[in-house]
């Protein structure tokens, strides 16, 4: 039988094709697309692939396909669209069993019937959950909530041969394939730690001038008693001549969300007002799809070490905006950057992490061939837990070949 047969026994012959132009993985070509219906559809494809020595590269929405380093080949792209739905709802114990295909928007509209949510507030408004576990992506409530892989409680992972596994001893294989790009598995189902929907929100939003002058107040705000839920900065360093901003958000219930906002705003001064409604660039990433973005992360009282160095490597103001709290942040540059600038900002970003307590700067995403052309993801290899997994799942890098975990 060919390929296109068997995928075809597996999943349908209406949800297998042979690839087109357009079905591609940044910019790599893929051989065939398979969307099978169901965890035991995805096995057999897998099981399949591995019989054929078939490379396999599982995704959601495609919302973040072009984030990282591109997979050398791809000769099945496994779109997950189909298994969707909640599994499972435990309201006693506060968790959620979800299909890996289902779109966050559709896990949000369930569970604000229940009065619950997932605290994922990503920036990929079209993503799917099995896509923002297998990116590790988050948004703004993580420095309250934590980021993926500290929300998931359970997953179900068929693995390259084939098989269906909820675990593997000796590891933790949730918090393994959170941030693992397909690397180590292809997500079926995540059991996710879900949280009360807050009764009130208000934003403290506060014009700010420098770099400095954020550390300064997001300081402030850490040591305070208020326990902000999350603190951002955008600074868009000229961009659309839009000013620089701090925002703090605060949630509970009214009386309690009200005083803890207007006391945030009588500590950071300097005109900060409390608004009902976030900022416009509130969990939202500054880059556009033609620009190139770097993720960076460290010691939050560093990054404006970071920004600075990356600005002097530019020359110019560089777009900046993420959790300062945490110290993870996504920088802007335009996708006309010559190769020696940006390899240049790279090596400046990361000296300066290296130099100040450890962190990192990866190219998250940039134009194939521009990307082609510098050190995307630094120098550090997998820690040796993460490399003997890999090992152990997917001996012959059939999985996402190419692609490079997110550990931060």
């Amino acid at each position: 039988m060919t390929v296109i047969e068997v995928l075809a026994d597996a999943c349908g012959p209406e949800h297998v094709w042979e690839a087109g132009p357009a079905d591609t993985v940044d910019e790599v070509p893929v051989g065939w697309v398979a969307a099978p219906g169901s965890a035991g559809e995805v096995a057999e494809v897998l099981r399949f692939a591995a019989a054929e020595g078939l490379s396999v590269v599982p995704s959601g929405a495609g919302t973040k396909l072009d984030w990282g380093p591109p997979p050398t080949h791809v000769d099945v792209l496994l779109d997950l669209g189909r298994i969707t739905g909640v599994l499972d709802y435990a309201p006693d114990a506060m968790t959620a069993t979800v299909a890996a295909g289902t779109p966050l928007r559709a896990l949000r509209a369930y569970l604000i019937r229940e009065n619950r949510r997932l605290p994922l507030d990503v920036g990929s408004p079209a993503a799917t959950l099995g896509g923002v576990l297998a990116t590790n992506e988050a948004g703004p409530l993580r420095h309250r909530f934590g980021a993926p892989r500290d929300l998931v409680v359970g997953v179900q992972v068929a693995l390259d041969e084939g098989s269906l596994e909820r675990g593997v001893h000796g590891y933790d294989l949730a918090r393994h394939v959170c941030g693992s790009y397909g690397t180590l598995g292809v997500i079926t189902e995540a059991t996710v730690r879900l949280e009360p929907l807050p009764p009130t929100r208000f934003w403290v939003i506060r014009p700010v001038s420098t770099p400095r002058e954020v550390r300064r107040l997001t300081e402030a705000l850490v040591a305070s008693p208020l326990e902000p839920v999350a603190i951002e900065a955008d600074l868009p360093g000229g961009a659309g001549g839009r000013p620089a901003e701090l925002a703090a958000l605060f949630e509970g219930d009214r009386a309690t969300a009200t005083q803890r906002a207007e006391s945030a705003a009588k500590l950071l001064g300097g005109g900060a007002t409390v608004d009902q409604l976030p900022p416009a660039w509130w969990g939202r990433y500054p880059f556009g799809v033609d620009d190139v973005a770097l993720k960076i992360w460290g010691r939050p009282s560093e990054l404006v070490a970071v920004v600075y160095a990356l600005r002097d490597a530019a020359g110019l103001p560089v777009p900046v905006r993420g959790s300062v709290g945490l110290g993870v942040a996504h920088a802007t540059l335009p996708g006309t950057i010559s190769p020696e600038r940006l390899d240049g900002m790279l090596t400046a970003a990361r000296t300066v992490l290296l130099t100040r307590g450890g962190g990192g700067c990866s190219l998250l995403r940039a134009p194939l061939d521009l990307r082609e052309l510098v050190e995307s993801d630094g120098p550090a290899p997998l820690p040796p837990t993460a490399a003997r997994l890999k090992l152990a799942l997917d001996p012959e890098e059939r999985l996402a070949p190419g692609r490079v975990p997110d550990l931060a």
